[in-house]
């Protein structure tokens, strides 16, 4: 049985949704992926186990020339089982897929289509799609409360949670934060990590207007925003030219993990914004991090509180408070033997709860593999 997985998200583009897609091909036997086209496409598809095909177009959509180039590819490949990457907009194909042949049909979600739930037009759109696919899946608990009003009620019915994994044999103790440390001069400084793209969701600002009252009761702290983005001009300008807080630039997802492993405590306060249009559907981040050991101290929007086990692994805290945000910080600053306890709980909870394989045996299971 030959999976055709169609999907505008796919690597090299970077990004959570492209991970995500990749990831679950890897636990696919036979597949075929259609998706659009992106810088370098060429080199890295030479490098996959299975094929690709690139549309000519930058934005795969439903058209119905892809909707053709679709048919097409389940014909040549004799496929039976269809994945898309994004259900929105992509799932409008399925009525055209299931005609060709489609056996099963399972649509993934993210946090674009909550507000497509919410929107009277999108929101038809988005019935439609979940009355033509077997199972739509949602990555958080909130996604799911989020869609399913959006929904017919059968189609509500069939919603399945598949999350993202992690990758711990790459995210665990001890993976090159030391080298991190030596190269930017942070030997024997505290320091707080918030690895994202610098843009406003983010809430890096948040951070920034935090740290007064974290350096005055930890002197020595840093703060290393790791990632680049349009929002770096503001947040320079926020943060004053501070020598304790530092900007890396962007860094390549191949190399997080020693980043991650150099911060004593991973700060990463996400926020809604735009009337709750532009949420966090989950944050797959906040997870490596604690895979690789840290406590989190994670903000408190959309479903980012499946990441976190308050107490536990970590902290929830109100992404808009910098006085809140300080004071968890300067509590984990401060009780190092509390913060390790956190984030050794974190890994063995990621170990045990967020695999791939268990992400990989759930989408065999959808697809009736």
């Amino acid at each position: 049985m030959t999976v055709l997985v169609v999907s505008n998200d796919f690597p090299p583009r970077q990004g959570g949704i492209e991970t995500f897609v990749r990831s679950l091909c890897d636990q696919l036997d036979d597949l075929v992926v259609l998706t659009s086209r992106a810088q370098d496409d060429k080199q890295y598809d030479a490098t996959l186990p299975f094929r690709v095909v690139r549309d000519r177009s930058t934005v795969l959509l439903p058209t119905p020339r892809v909707t053709r180039r679709a048919v097409q590819l389940m014909r040549e490949h004799g496929a039976d089982r269809v994945l898309f990457g994004a259900a929105a907009p992509l799932g409008l194909m399925g009525p055209a897929l299931r005609e060709a042949g489609a056996e099963r049909i399972v649509g993934l979600t993210h946090g674009h289509e909550t507000w497509w739930a919410k929107l009277p037009a999108a929101r038809q759109a988005l019935r439609r799609i979940g009355d033509a696919a077997d199972t739509l899946t949602t990555v958080s608990s909130w996604c799911e409360e989020q869609i399913a009003p959006a929904l017919s009620p059968a189609a509500a019915r069939r919603i399945r949670r598949l999350t993202p994994g992690v990758d711990t044999a790459r995210f665990h103790p001890d993976c090159g934060g030391a080298l991190i440390r030596k190269r930017l001069g942070l030997d024997g400084r505290p320091v707080v990590a918030c690895v994202a793209r610098l843009v406003a969701r983010k809430g890096q600002d948040t951070l920034i207007r935090a740290w007064p009252r974290v350096l005055a009761e930890v002197p020595a702290a840093v703060l290393l925003l790791v990632g680049g983005g349009p929002d770096r001009a503001r947040l320079e300008k926020l943060a004053d030219g501070h020598e304790s807080v530092r900007f890396t630039g962007a860094v390549p997802w191949t190399e997080i993990p020693p980043y991650l492993d150099a911060a004593d405590v991973v700060a990463m306060p996400s926020r809604t914004r735009r009337f709750g249009l532009e949420p966090e559907a989950l944050g797959i981040a906040t997870l490596e991090a604690s895979a690789t050991g840290k406590p989190v101290v994670i903000g408190d929007s959309g479903g980012t509180a499946d990441t976190v086990l308050p107490g536990e692994t970590g902290y929830l805290a109100d992404p808009y408070n910098p006085v809140a945000t300080a004071v968890r910080l300067v509590e984990l600053l401060t009780d190092p033997a509390h913060a390790r306890e956190l984030g050794a709980a974190g890994r063995e909870w990621v170990r045990s709860t967020w695999t791939w394989e268990r992400s990989g045996a759930l989408l065999r299971e959808l697809l009736a593999l």
